[in-house]
């Protein structure tokens, strides 16, 4: 028989709140290029393009294992380019916690523009964290 884990809530939202706390005071870093393959890689030839903070509690508890990030103060872009990930770190600004995508829509972070220009404003629309709930093969 295949692996068919299955999360209750409870269990989600204990995953998805672990992520919060980690993210508490941390940095939300926007590049554009391409994502690394997964969080623990690191950032080469990607250009940053501003430098968020979360709050110093990043998020509520979760519900329905979605965490839905307080609000994340806008900064002044550093560099030009077009945001395509982020990636998230806790506050000591080395350690990477998750990667994601940066679009309008159907992205895990929305942002207001994509095409972000060197000292313009740059504002976090809305940003979660799902926990999967679903999980073949664990």
């Amino acid at each position: 028989m295949s692996k068919n884990t299955q999360l209750s809530d409870v269990a989600a939202n204990a995953e998805a709140d672990a992520i919060g706390r980690l993210l508490d005071n941390g940095y939300l870093r926007i590049y554009d290029g391409a994502q690394p393959a997964d969080a623990d890689t690191a950032v080469t030839t990607q250009n940053l393009l501003a430098e968020l903070r979360f709050a110093a509690t990043s998020a509520p508890a979760a519900l329905g294992g979605v965490l839905t990030f307080s609000t994340i103060a806008a900064v002044v872009a550093a560099a030009t380019g077009t945001a395509a990930w982020f990636r998230a770190l806790k506050s000591d600004g080395t350690s990477a916690v998750f990667d994601g995508s940066v679009g309008a829509s159907a992205a895990n972070m929305i942002l207001a523009a994509l095409n972000i220009q060197a000292d313009s404003q740059v504002s976090v629309s809305n940003f979660t964290y799902t926990a999967q709930k679903a999980a073949t093969g664990v």
